[in-house]
Protein backbone atom coordinates (compact mmCIF):
# COMPACT_ATOMS: atom_id res chain seq x y z
CA UNK A 1 0.00 0.00 0.00
CA UNK A 2 1.03 3.79 -0.01
CA UNK A 3 2.90 4.29 3.39
CA UNK A 4 4.39 7.94 2.36
CA UNK A 5 3.79 10.81 -0.24
CA UNK A 6 5.88 14.08 -0.04
CA UNK A 7 5.51 17.45 -2.51
CA UNK A 8 7.14 19.63 -3.01
CA UNK A 9 6.00 23.16 -5.17
CA UNK A 10 3.46 21.28 -6.70
CA UNK A 11 0.78 23.99 -7.76
CA UNK A 12 -0.18 25.64 -4.70
CA UNK A 13 1.42 22.80 -2.40
CA UNK A 14 4.61 24.08 -0.81
CA UNK A 15 5.98 21.50 0.91
CA UNK A 16 3.77 18.30 2.42
CA UNK A 17 4.68 15.40 4.10
CA UNK A 18 2.31 12.60 4.68
CA UNK A 19 2.72 9.39 6.35
CA UNK A 20 -0.60 7.02 5.49
CA UNK A 21 -1.94 4.63 7.41
CA UNK A 22 -4.05 1.53 5.88
CA UNK A 23 -7.44 1.37 6.15
CA UNK A 24 -10.04 4.30 5.01
CA UNK A 25 -8.76 7.76 5.15
CA UNK A 26 -11.26 9.97 4.16
CA UNK A 27 -9.90 13.73 1.91
CA UNK A 28 -12.05 16.95 2.96
CA UNK A 29 -12.22 20.86 2.51
CA UNK A 30 -13.65 23.77 0.42
CA UNK A 31 -13.60 23.84 -3.22
CA UNK A 32 -10.63 25.08 -4.37
CA UNK A 33 -8.82 24.21 -1.12
CA UNK A 34 -6.51 21.87 -3.30
CA UNK A 35 -8.21 18.36 -2.62
CA UNK A 36 -7.22 17.49 -6.26
CA UNK A 37 -3.60 17.95 -5.33
CA UNK A 38 -3.05 14.96 -3.53
CA UNK A 39 -4.61 12.97 -6.55
CA UNK A 40 -2.90 14.98 -9.05
CA UNK A 41 0.55 14.35 -7.11
CA UNK A 42 -0.15 10.40 -7.37
CA UNK A 43 -0.70 10.79 -11.03
CA UNK A 44 2.51 12.37 -11.67
CA UNK A 45 4.22 10.11 -9.21
CA UNK A 46 2.62 7.00 -11.65
CA UNK A 47 3.59 8.44 -14.83
CA UNK A 48 0.78 10.87 -15.84
CA UNK A 49 2.09 13.66 -18.35
CA UNK A 50 3.55 16.65 -16.29
CA UNK A 51 3.64 20.29 -17.61
CA UNK A 52 5.26 23.49 -16.70
CA UNK A 53 1.77 24.61 -15.18
CA UNK A 54 2.12 22.01 -12.34
CA UNK A 55 5.57 24.04 -10.85
CA UNK A 56 4.60 26.04 -7.97
CA UNK A 57 5.02 29.95 -9.09
CA UNK A 58 8.54 31.06 -8.57
CA UNK A 59 10.12 27.94 -7.95
CA UNK A 60 12.47 25.75 -10.61
CA UNK A 61 10.67 22.97 -10.01
CA UNK A 62 8.35 20.28 -8.36
CA UNK A 63 9.08 16.94 -6.62
CA UNK A 64 7.17 14.21 -5.82
CA UNK A 65 8.14 11.08 -3.47
CA UNK A 66 5.75 8.07 -2.83
CA UNK A 67 6.78 5.17 -0.95
CA UNK A 68 5.10 1.84 -1.47
CA UNK A 69 4.93 -1.39 0.98
CA UNK A 70 4.18 -4.41 -2.27
CA UNK A 71 4.62 -7.18 0.53
CA UNK A 72 1.35 -8.42 -0.62
CA UNK A 73 1.94 -7.38 -4.63
CA UNK A 74 3.52 -10.72 -6.24
CA UNK A 75 2.70 -9.02 -9.37
CA UNK A 76 4.86 -5.52 -8.65
CA UNK A 77 7.84 -7.57 -7.46
CA UNK A 78 7.93 -9.60 -9.90
CA UNK A 79 7.85 -6.78 -12.57
CA UNK A 80 10.24 -4.64 -10.58
CA UNK A 81 12.78 -8.06 -11.19
CA UNK A 82 12.03 -8.66 -14.52
CA UNK A 83 13.20 -4.74 -15.23
CA UNK A 84 15.72 -5.09 -12.57
CA UNK A 85 14.51 -2.08 -10.57
CA UNK A 86 14.23 -4.29 -7.10
CA UNK A 87 16.09 -2.81 -4.41
CA UNK A 88 18.08 -5.01 -3.11
CA UNK A 89 18.29 -3.78 0.49
CA UNK A 90 14.80 -2.92 0.85
CA UNK A 91 13.09 -5.64 -1.55
CA UNK A 92 9.63 -5.14 -0.35
CA UNK A 93 9.56 -1.72 -0.70
CA UNK A 94 9.23 0.19 -4.09
CA UNK A 95 10.17 4.28 -3.89
CA UNK A 96 8.87 6.61 -6.93
CA UNK A 97 10.48 10.07 -7.79
CA UNK A 98 9.64 12.40 -10.27
CA UNK A 99 10.89 16.01 -10.72
CA UNK A 100 9.26 18.40 -12.86
CA UNK A 101 11.17 21.15 -14.25
CA UNK A 102 9.97 24.35 -14.71
CA UNK A 103 10.37 24.42 -18.41
CA UNK A 104 7.82 21.47 -18.62
CA UNK A 105 10.36 18.93 -18.52
CA UNK A 106 10.25 15.65 -16.25
CA UNK A 107 12.51 13.06 -15.09
CA UNK A 108 11.40 9.94 -13.02
CA UNK A 109 13.00 6.93 -10.93
CA UNK A 110 11.82 4.01 -9.47
CA UNK A 111 14.25 2.79 -6.53
CA UNK A 112 16.52 5.07 -7.47
CA UNK A 113 17.15 4.00 -10.94
CA UNK A 114 16.09 6.72 -13.82
CA UNK A 115 13.42 5.28 -15.70
CA UNK A 116 10.74 6.82 -18.06
CA UNK A 117 7.05 8.09 -17.63
CA UNK A 118 6.20 4.76 -19.21
CA UNK A 119 7.57 2.84 -16.98
CA UNK A 120 5.74 4.30 -14.33
CA UNK A 121 2.74 3.79 -15.25
CA UNK A 122 3.19 0.69 -16.22
CA UNK A 123 4.21 0.04 -12.35
CA UNK A 124 1.27 2.12 -11.44
CA UNK A 125 -1.40 -0.58 -12.77
CA UNK A 126 0.19 -2.90 -9.98
CA UNK A 127 -0.02 -0.47 -6.95
CA UNK A 128 -3.02 2.20 -7.11
CA UNK A 129 -6.80 2.13 -8.74
CA UNK A 130 -7.95 5.25 -8.96
CA UNK A 131 -11.59 5.68 -9.69
CA UNK A 132 -12.48 9.10 -10.78
CA UNK A 133 -15.57 11.38 -9.95
CA UNK A 134 -16.09 11.46 -13.97
CA UNK A 135 -15.87 7.77 -14.19
CA UNK A 136 -19.67 7.40 -14.54
CA UNK A 137 -19.39 9.32 -17.77
CA UNK A 138 -17.43 6.22 -19.16
CA UNK A 139 -20.58 4.14 -18.30
CA UNK A 140 -21.91 5.54 -21.74
CA UNK A 141 -19.32 4.18 -24.37
CA UNK A 142 -19.76 0.53 -24.65
CA UNK A 143 -15.84 -0.31 -25.25
CA UNK A 144 -15.65 0.69 -21.70
CA UNK A 145 -18.37 -2.48 -20.25
CA UNK A 146 -16.20 -4.78 -22.37
CA UNK A 147 -12.74 -3.57 -20.07
CA UNK A 148 -15.16 -3.49 -16.61
CA UNK A 149 -16.68 -7.22 -17.25
CA UNK A 150 -13.09 -8.61 -18.25
CA UNK A 151 -11.24 -6.68 -15.32
CA UNK A 152 -14.41 -8.34 -12.84
CA UNK A 153 -13.43 -11.81 -14.37
CA UNK A 154 -9.95 -11.38 -14.16
CA UNK A 155 -9.80 -12.56 -17.90
CA UNK A 156 -6.33 -10.48 -18.74
CA UNK A 157 -4.63 -13.54 -19.49
CA UNK A 158 -7.35 -15.24 -21.43
CA UNK A 159 -7.73 -11.62 -23.50
CA UNK A 160 -3.78 -11.85 -23.90
CA UNK A 161 -4.09 -15.08 -25.41
CA UNK A 162 -7.11 -13.26 -27.89
CA UNK A 163 -5.08 -10.93 -28.64
CA UNK A 164 -1.71 -12.90 -29.92
CA UNK A 165 -4.30 -14.88 -31.75
CA UNK A 166 -6.31 -12.32 -33.65
CA UNK A 167 -2.64 -10.92 -34.23
CA UNK A 168 -1.37 -13.83 -36.04
CA UNK A 169 -4.54 -14.41 -37.61
CA UNK A 170 -4.73 -10.67 -38.95
CA UNK A 171 -1.11 -11.34 -39.68
CA UNK A 172 -1.63 -14.09 -42.56
CA UNK A 173 -4.60 -12.91 -43.51
CA UNK A 174 -2.94 -9.80 -44.66
CA UNK A 175 -0.10 -11.61 -46.38
CA UNK A 176 -2.40 -14.27 -48.12
CA UNK A 177 -4.46 -10.99 -49.41
CA UNK A 178 -1.00 -9.34 -51.11
CA UNK A 179 -0.21 -12.88 -52.40
CA UNK A 180 -3.39 -13.25 -54.30
CA UNK A 181 -2.99 -9.47 -55.58
CA UNK A 182 0.41 -9.70 -56.89
CA UNK A 183 -0.71 -13.29 -58.26
CA UNK A 184 -2.51 -11.60 -60.84
CA UNK A 185 -0.43 -8.46 -61.39
CA UNK A 186 2.36 -11.12 -61.99
CA UNK A 187 0.77 -13.29 -65.10
CA UNK A 188 2.17 -10.91 -67.30
CA UNK A 189 5.66 -10.81 -66.21
CA UNK A 190 5.36 -14.47 -65.56
CA UNK A 191 4.68 -15.15 -69.57
CA UNK A 192 7.86 -12.46 -70.45
CA UNK A 193 9.83 -14.61 -67.94
CA UNK A 194 9.20 -17.85 -69.52
CA UNK A 195 9.99 -16.20 -72.76
CA UNK A 196 13.59 -15.20 -71.51
CA UNK A 197 14.64 -17.93 -70.08
CA UNK A 198 13.84 -20.08 -72.07
CA UNK A 199 15.83 -18.30 -74.73
CA UNK A 200 18.35 -17.92 -72.44
CA UNK A 201 18.79 -21.76 -71.61
CA UNK A 202 18.49 -22.80 -75.44
CA UNK A 203 21.73 -20.54 -75.79
CA UNK A 204 23.35 -22.33 -73.39
CA UNK A 205 26.24 -19.75 -71.79
CA UNK A 206 28.49 -21.68 -68.95
CA UNK A 207 30.05 -19.48 -66.66
CA UNK A 208 33.59 -18.19 -68.04
CA UNK A 209 32.55 -19.62 -71.78
CA UNK A 210 32.40 -15.83 -72.90
CA UNK A 211 36.11 -15.14 -72.20
CA UNK A 212 37.31 -18.75 -73.52
CA UNK A 213 35.59 -18.26 -76.70
CA UNK A 214 36.97 -14.69 -77.06
CA UNK A 215 40.29 -16.05 -76.86
CA UNK A 216 39.47 -19.20 -79.03
CA UNK A 217 38.58 -16.89 -81.48
CA UNK A 218 41.15 -14.68 -81.87
CA UNK A 219 43.61 -17.56 -81.95
CA UNK A 220 41.83 -19.38 -84.81
CA UNK A 221 41.24 -15.82 -86.89
CA UNK A 222 45.51 -15.65 -86.47
CA UNK A 223 45.82 -19.13 -86.68
CA UNK A 224 47.84 -18.36 -90.39
CA UNK A 225 49.57 -15.08 -89.37
CA UNK A 226 51.12 -17.02 -86.66
CA UNK A 227 52.32 -19.83 -87.74
CA UNK A 228 54.09 -17.94 -90.82
CA UNK A 229 55.53 -15.32 -88.00
CA UNK A 230 56.47 -18.29 -85.73
CA UNK A 231 58.03 -20.54 -88.29
CA UNK A 232 60.28 -17.39 -89.54
CA UNK A 233 61.14 -16.61 -86.13
CA UNK A 234 61.91 -20.23 -85.42
CA UNK A 235 64.27 -19.98 -88.47
CA UNK A 236 66.32 -17.06 -87.27
CA UNK A 237 66.46 -18.51 -83.90
CA UNK A 238 67.93 -22.29 -84.99
CA UNK A 239 68.18 -21.95 -88.52
CA UNK A 240 70.82 -24.69 -90.49
CA UNK A 241 73.28 -21.93 -91.56
CA UNK A 242 72.81 -18.29 -90.30
CA UNK A 243 70.42 -18.79 -87.26
CA UNK A 244 71.10 -17.53 -83.87
CA UNK A 245 72.06 -20.51 -82.59
CA UNK A 246 74.77 -21.80 -84.75
CA UNK A 247 75.99 -18.27 -84.63
CA UNK A 248 76.49 -18.40 -80.92
CA UNK A 249 77.58 -21.97 -80.94
CA UNK A 250 80.51 -20.97 -83.28
CA UNK A 251 81.42 -17.42 -80.75
CA UNK A 252 81.91 -20.13 -77.88
CA UNK A 253 83.89 -22.36 -79.78
CA UNK A 254 86.25 -19.19 -80.92
CA UNK A 255 86.48 -17.95 -77.59
CA UNK A 256 87.33 -21.06 -75.82
CA UNK A 257 90.40 -21.68 -78.48
CA UNK A 258 92.14 -18.49 -77.23
CA UNK A 259 95.42 -19.94 -75.47
CA UNK A 260 95.85 -17.79 -72.65
CA UNK A 261 93.26 -17.54 -69.59
CA UNK A 262 91.64 -14.23 -68.71
CA UNK A 263 88.75 -13.57 -65.92
CA UNK A 264 86.91 -11.00 -68.09
CA UNK A 265 87.26 -13.67 -71.07
CA UNK A 266 85.92 -16.54 -68.89
CA UNK A 267 82.61 -14.20 -68.02
CA UNK A 268 82.35 -13.48 -71.49
CA UNK A 269 82.21 -17.11 -72.29
CA UNK A 270 79.75 -18.22 -69.71
CA UNK A 271 77.32 -15.12 -70.66
CA UNK A 272 77.41 -16.40 -74.62
CA UNK A 273 77.54 -20.23 -73.05
CA UNK A 274 73.88 -18.72 -70.99
CA UNK A 275 72.45 -17.02 -74.19
CA UNK A 276 72.80 -20.09 -75.89
CA UNK A 277 71.16 -21.83 -73.59
CA UNK A 278 68.58 -19.14 -73.86
CA UNK A 279 68.00 -19.19 -77.29
CA UNK A 280 67.70 -23.00 -77.99
CA UNK A 281 64.83 -23.27 -75.43
CA UNK A 282 62.86 -20.62 -76.92
CA UNK A 283 63.41 -22.30 -80.02
CA UNK A 284 61.48 -25.34 -78.15
CA UNK A 285 59.04 -23.15 -76.73
CA UNK A 286 58.38 -21.71 -80.27
CA UNK A 287 58.27 -25.09 -82.08
CA UNK A 288 56.02 -25.85 -79.61
CA UNK A 289 53.74 -22.91 -80.52
CA UNK A 290 53.62 -23.40 -84.08
CA UNK A 291 52.78 -27.18 -83.62
CA UNK A 292 49.66 -26.21 -81.80
CA UNK A 293 48.32 -24.07 -84.31
CA UNK A 294 45.90 -25.13 -86.34
CA UNK A 295 44.16 -23.40 -89.30
CA UNK A 296 40.62 -24.42 -88.62
CA UNK A 297 37.78 -22.51 -90.65
CA UNK A 298 35.18 -24.70 -89.68
CA UNK A 299 35.44 -23.80 -85.98
CA UNK A 300 36.01 -20.31 -86.19
CA UNK A 301 33.20 -19.96 -88.18
CA UNK A 302 31.29 -21.92 -85.31
CA UNK A 303 32.95 -19.59 -82.37
CA UNK A 304 32.08 -16.50 -84.39
CA UNK A 305 28.92 -17.20 -84.16
CA UNK A 306 28.29 -18.33 -80.90
CA UNK A 307 29.53 -15.32 -79.83
CA UNK A 308 27.81 -13.65 -82.46
CA UNK A 309 24.88 -14.82 -80.75
CA UNK A 310 25.85 -13.75 -77.15
CA UNK A 311 26.44 -10.17 -78.12
CA UNK A 312 23.23 -10.28 -79.93
CA UNK A 313 21.22 -11.59 -76.82
CA UNK A 314 22.94 -9.14 -74.16
CA UNK A 315 21.97 -6.28 -76.21
CA UNK A 316 18.32 -7.30 -76.14
CA UNK A 317 18.24 -7.42 -72.40
CA UNK A 318 20.36 -3.78 -72.38
CA UNK A 319 23.46 -5.63 -70.70
CA UNK A 320 26.75 -6.31 -71.27
CA UNK A 321 28.13 -9.48 -72.55
CA UNK A 322 30.08 -10.15 -69.17
CA UNK A 323 26.37 -9.92 -67.09
CA UNK A 324 24.91 -12.19 -69.32
CA UNK A 325 25.45 -15.14 -67.59
CA UNK A 326 24.44 -14.04 -64.06
CA UNK A 327 21.53 -12.09 -65.58
CA UNK A 328 20.72 -15.58 -66.43
CA UNK A 329 21.15 -16.99 -63.16
CA UNK A 330 18.47 -13.97 -61.58
CA UNK A 331 15.70 -14.78 -64.33
CA UNK A 332 15.57 -18.30 -63.41
CA UNK A 333 15.47 -17.27 -59.76
CA UNK A 334 12.64 -15.00 -60.16
CA UNK A 335 10.74 -17.87 -62.67
CA UNK A 336 10.93 -20.25 -60.09
CA UNK A 337 9.58 -17.44 -57.06
CA UNK A 338 6.48 -16.90 -59.30
CA UNK A 339 6.01 -20.15 -60.30
CA UNK A 340 6.02 -21.27 -56.87
CA UNK A 341 3.62 -18.94 -55.54
CA UNK A 342 0.40 -20.82 -56.42
CA UNK A 343 1.97 -23.45 -53.25
CA UNK A 344 2.68 -20.48 -51.21
CA UNK A 345 -1.21 -18.94 -51.16
CA UNK A 346 -2.15 -22.68 -50.44
CA UNK A 347 -0.20 -23.21 -47.81
CA UNK A 348 -1.09 -19.18 -46.42
CA UNK A 349 -4.51 -20.65 -47.06
CA UNK A 350 -4.40 -23.84 -44.94
CA UNK A 351 -2.27 -21.46 -42.31
CA UNK A 352 -5.19 -19.04 -42.35
CA UNK A 353 -7.96 -21.39 -41.54
CA UNK A 354 -5.44 -23.35 -38.72
CA UNK A 355 -5.40 -19.99 -37.32
CA UNK A 356 -9.25 -18.65 -37.36
CA UNK A 357 -10.48 -22.26 -36.45
CA UNK A 358 -8.21 -21.48 -33.05
CA UNK A 359 -9.43 -17.93 -32.73
CA UNK A 360 -12.88 -19.17 -32.86
CA UNK A 361 -12.57 -21.64 -30.16
CA UNK A 362 -10.59 -19.65 -27.79
CA UNK A 363 -13.24 -16.87 -28.46
CA UNK A 364 -16.42 -19.20 -27.54
CA UNK A 365 -13.89 -20.35 -24.08
CA UNK A 366 -13.84 -16.36 -23.78
CA UNK A 367 -17.61 -16.31 -24.50
CA UNK A 368 -18.61 -18.53 -21.67
CA UNK A 369 -16.84 -17.55 -19.49
CA UNK A 370 -17.75 -13.78 -20.04
CA UNK A 371 -21.35 -15.22 -19.56
CA UNK A 372 -20.91 -16.46 -16.27
CA UNK A 373 -19.04 -13.62 -14.95
CA UNK A 374 -21.74 -11.21 -16.20
CA UNK A 375 -24.16 -13.13 -14.37
CA UNK A 376 -22.41 -12.58 -11.12
CA UNK A 377 -21.73 -8.92 -11.67
CA UNK A 378 -25.58 -8.30 -12.78
CA UNK A 379 -26.29 -9.66 -9.49
CA UNK A 380 -23.94 -7.98 -7.56
CA UNK A 381 -24.93 -4.68 -9.12
CA UNK A 382 -28.40 -4.79 -8.61
CA UNK A 383 -27.55 -5.56 -5.33
CA UNK A 384 -25.47 -2.68 -4.12
CA UNK A 385 -28.18 -0.36 -6.40
CA UNK A 386 -30.78 -1.41 -4.01
CA UNK A 387 -28.47 -0.55 -1.26
CA UNK A 388 -27.99 3.18 -2.77
CA UNK A 389 -31.81 3.65 -3.16
CA UNK A 390 -32.24 2.51 -6.86
CA UNK A 391 -34.52 -0.88 -5.79
CA UNK A 392 -36.78 -0.93 -8.95
CA UNK A 393 -33.79 -0.55 -11.57
CA UNK A 394 -32.75 -3.58 -12.86
CA UNK A 395 -29.02 -4.08 -14.45
CA UNK A 396 -28.09 -6.22 -17.55
CA UNK A 397 -25.52 -7.06 -19.70
CA UNK A 398 -25.95 -7.99 -23.17
CA UNK A 399 -23.59 -9.89 -24.69
CA UNK A 400 -24.01 -10.83 -28.36
CA UNK A 401 -21.59 -12.96 -30.08
CA UNK A 402 -20.53 -11.25 -34.14
CA UNK A 403 -18.48 -12.77 -36.86
CA UNK A 404 -16.30 -10.16 -36.63
CA UNK A 405 -13.19 -10.91 -34.95
CA UNK A 406 -11.25 -8.19 -32.88
CA UNK A 407 -8.45 -8.35 -30.64
CA UNK A 408 -11.13 -9.05 -27.55
CA UNK A 409 -12.66 -12.10 -29.51
CA UNK A 410 -16.17 -11.71 -31.47
CA UNK A 411 -18.24 -10.44 -28.13
CA UNK A 412 -20.34 -7.08 -28.23
CA UNK A 413 -20.92 -6.41 -24.95
CA UNK A 414 -23.40 -3.87 -23.42
CA UNK A 415 -24.66 -2.22 -20.31
CA UNK A 416 -28.33 -2.21 -19.93
CA UNK A 417 -30.67 -0.69 -17.16
CA UNK A 418 -34.03 -0.32 -16.93
CA UNK A 419 -34.72 2.33 -13.58
CA UNK A 420 -38.36 1.11 -13.69
CA UNK A 421 -40.65 -1.37 -13.22
CA UNK A 422 -41.85 -3.61 -16.18
CA UNK A 423 -39.96 -1.60 -18.60
CA UNK A 424 -37.48 -3.34 -21.14
CA UNK A 425 -33.61 -2.97 -19.99
CA UNK A 426 -31.90 -0.29 -22.51
CA UNK A 427 -28.68 1.11 -22.91
CA UNK A 428 -28.32 3.67 -20.63
CA UNK A 429 -27.05 6.79 -22.90
CA UNK A 430 -30.76 6.36 -23.27
CA UNK A 431 -32.25 5.74 -19.86
CA UNK A 432 -30.37 7.24 -16.87
CA UNK A 433 -30.49 10.34 -15.69
CA UNK A 434 -27.13 12.26 -14.16
CA UNK A 435 -27.88 10.46 -10.75
CA UNK A 436 -28.72 7.62 -11.41
CA UNK A 437 -25.30 7.14 -13.86
CA UNK A 438 -23.58 8.18 -10.30
CA UNK A 439 -24.93 5.84 -8.14
CA UNK A 440 -24.84 2.73 -11.22
CA UNK A 441 -21.25 4.13 -11.76
CA UNK A 442 -20.28 3.76 -7.94
CA UNK A 443 -21.95 0.23 -7.42
CA UNK A 444 -19.75 -1.21 -10.62
CA UNK A 445 -16.50 0.57 -8.82
CA UNK A 446 -17.44 -0.76 -5.77
CA UNK A 447 -18.14 -4.41 -7.08
CA UNK A 448 -15.07 -4.38 -9.13
CA UNK A 449 -12.96 -3.13 -6.82
CA UNK A 450 -14.00 -5.91 -4.05
CA UNK A 451 -12.55 -8.52 -6.71
CA UNK A 452 -9.35 -6.11 -7.63
CA UNK A 453 -5.92 -7.31 -6.46
CA UNK A 454 -4.40 -4.21 -5.89
CA UNK A 455 -4.90 -2.95 -2.33
CA UNK A 456 -4.92 0.53 -2.80
CA UNK A 457 -8.28 2.20 -4.03
CA UNK A 458 -8.44 5.77 -4.91
CA UNK A 459 -12.41 7.40 -5.07
CA UNK A 460 -12.34 11.17 -6.27
CA UNK A 461 -15.82 12.46 -5.53
CA UNK A 462 -16.96 9.52 -6.83
CA UNK A 463 -20.66 10.37 -4.30
CA UNK A 464 -21.58 13.28 -6.54
CA UNK A 465 -25.32 13.03 -7.29
CA UNK A 466 -25.67 11.51 -3.58
CA UNK A 467 -26.90 12.24 -1.02
CA UNK A 468 -29.36 11.63 2.65
CA UNK A 469 -29.28 7.79 3.65
CA UNK A 470 -27.93 6.60 0.27
CA UNK A 471 -24.41 9.01 1.43
CA UNK A 472 -24.37 7.08 4.38
CA UNK A 473 -24.40 3.78 2.78
CA UNK A 474 -21.62 4.40 0.23
CA UNK A 475 -19.54 5.40 3.32
CA UNK A 476 -20.17 2.46 4.38
CA UNK A 477 -19.37 0.18 1.77
CA UNK A 478 -16.03 2.65 1.36
CA UNK A 479 -15.36 1.57 4.53
CA UNK A 480 -16.02 -2.28 3.85
CA UNK A 481 -13.52 -2.12 1.18
CA UNK A 482 -10.83 -0.75 3.58
CA UNK A 483 -10.59 -3.77 5.67
CA UNK A 484 -8.83 -5.49 2.93
CA UNK A 485 -6.62 -3.05 2.16
CA UNK A 486 -6.19 0.87 1.94
CA UNK A 487 -8.81 3.78 0.70
CA UNK A 488 -7.96 6.87 0.14
CA UNK A 489 -11.67 8.64 -0.27
CA UNK A 490 -11.60 12.69 -1.75
CA UNK A 491 -15.68 13.32 -0.37
CA UNK A 492 -17.86 16.81 -0.24
CA UNK A 493 -19.99 14.25 2.32
CA UNK A 494 -20.30 14.61 5.62
CA UNK A 495 -21.88 10.72 5.62
CA UNK A 496 -19.23 9.25 3.79
CA UNK A 497 -16.58 11.71 5.70
CA UNK A 498 -17.84 10.19 8.89
CA UNK A 499 -16.71 6.54 7.96
CA UNK A 500 -13.48 7.02 7.55
CA UNK A 501 -10.89 5.80 10.08
CA UNK A 502 -8.96 8.72 10.18
CA UNK A 503 -9.46 12.36 8.72
CA UNK A 504 -7.47 14.16 5.95
CA UNK A 505 -8.35 18.06 6.20
CA UNK A 506 -7.01 20.26 3.30
CA UNK A 507 -7.05 24.29 3.58
CA UNK A 508 -5.91 27.55 1.28
CA UNK A 509 -4.29 30.08 2.61
CA UNK A 510 -3.87 33.16 0.47
CA UNK A 511 -1.84 36.46 1.43
CA UNK A 512 -0.99 39.52 -0.70
CA UNK A 513 1.49 37.69 -2.64
CA UNK A 514 1.49 33.69 -2.20
CA UNK A 515 -1.08 31.03 -2.17
CA UNK A 516 -0.35 28.04 -0.20
CA UNK A 517 -2.21 24.30 0.60
CA UNK A 518 -1.93 22.97 3.62
CA UNK A 519 -3.09 19.70 4.74
CA UNK A 520 -3.37 18.61 8.60
CA UNK A 521 -4.67 14.79 10.03
CA UNK A 522 -8.00 15.95 11.94
CA UNK A 523 -8.35 14.90 15.77
CA UNK A 524 -11.61 13.87 17.07
CA UNK A 525 -13.06 17.55 17.94
CA UNK A 526 -11.27 18.45 14.29
CA UNK A 527 -13.17 16.25 13.06
CA UNK A 528 -16.45 16.91 14.11
CA UNK A 529 -16.10 20.52 13.54
CA UNK A 530 -14.95 19.71 10.54
CA UNK A 531 -18.14 17.12 9.59
CA UNK A 532 -20.34 20.21 11.35
CA UNK A 533 -18.98 22.37 8.11
CA UNK A 534 -19.74 20.16 5.78
CA UNK A 535 -23.11 20.08 7.15
CA UNK A 536 -24.68 23.37 7.51
CA UNK A 537 -21.98 25.92 5.93
CA UNK A 538 -20.26 28.34 7.20
CA UNK A 539 -21.75 29.36 10.76
CA UNK A 540 -21.53 26.60 12.36
CA UNK A 541 -24.54 26.22 15.24
CA UNK A 542 -24.49 24.08 18.46
CA UNK A 543 -27.11 21.85 16.77
CA UNK A 544 -24.72 20.85 13.46
CA UNK A 545 -22.41 20.62 16.03
CA UNK A 546 -24.13 18.26 18.20
CA UNK A 547 -25.40 16.61 14.54
CA UNK A 548 -21.81 16.42 13.64
CA UNK A 549 -20.85 14.62 16.72
CA UNK A 550 -23.97 12.19 16.54
CA UNK A 551 -22.95 11.40 13.31
CA UNK A 552 -18.73 10.34 14.02
CA UNK A 553 -20.20 8.54 16.99
CA UNK A 554 -22.74 6.04 15.20
CA UNK A 555 -20.32 5.49 12.27
CA UNK A 556 -17.41 4.50 14.79
CA UNK A 557 -20.18 2.08 16.38
CA UNK A 558 -21.27 0.48 12.81
CA UNK A 559 -17.56 0.10 11.49
CA UNK A 560 -16.86 -1.12 14.95
CA UNK A 561 -19.46 -4.30 14.33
Amino acid sequence: MLTYLAINNLAIVEHLELDLPEGMTVITGETGAGKSILLDALGLALGDRADADSVRHTASKAEIHAHFDITALPQALSWLEDQELTDEEHACECVLRRVIHANGRSKAWINGQPCSAQLLKQLGGYLIDIHGQHEHQSLLRKETHLVLLDEFGHLSTDIKQQRQLFKSWQQVRKQLEKLKTEDSEQQARLELLRYQVEELEQLGLEEHELQQLEQEQQDLANAETLISEGQATLDLCDGDNDGARQTLNHACQRLSQIPYQDTQLTNIGQMLSDALIQVEEASRELSFFIDRCEIDPERLQFVEDRLSSIYQLARKHHITPEELYAHSLALREELDNIESGPQNIDQLAEKLQELTDQYRESAAVLNKKRHSFAQQLNQNVNEQLAQLGMSNARFEISIKSTDQFQPTGTDDIEFLISTNPGQPAKPMIKIASGGELSRISLAIQVITAQTSAIPTLVFDEVDVGISGGTAEIVGQLLHNLAKKGQILSVTHLPQVAAQGDQHLHISKHSTEDNTRSQMNWLADQERTTELARMLGGVDLTEQTLAHAAEMLSISRKKTKT
